[in-house]
């Protein structure tokens, strides 16, 4: 799960513009301040970038950072994958 939470945190500090020292284990997406349009957003960037089924219709700002790390890792099995770069572009 460490690679993938490594690369969550890239995402929401280069993509969603959320300063690194606010991203915790424990913060909520509500409380990095992405909104419901935002949250749906890094959802479908998971889904193409790890090529996973992410249920994005169970976003929420009430997941957590580690709950969202989670849920891609649970998807990705054993296999753990690089995320395609060209899709964060």
């Amino acid at each position: 799960m460490d690679r993938v939470y490594d690369h969550l945190v890239t995402l929401l500090a280069d993509k969603f513009e959320v300063d690194p020292d606010r991203i915790r284990a424990t913060a909520t997406l509500g409380e990095l301040d992405l909104d419901s349009l935002a949250v749906v957003e890094l959802y479908v960037t998971l889904q193409e970038e790890w090529r996973v089924p992410l249920d994005d219709s169970a976003a929420s700002a009430d997941v957590t950072v580690t709950d969202v790390a989670r849920a891609v890792t649970a998807l990705l099995g054993t296999a753990d994958p690089a995320p395609r770069r060209e899709a964060a572009q």
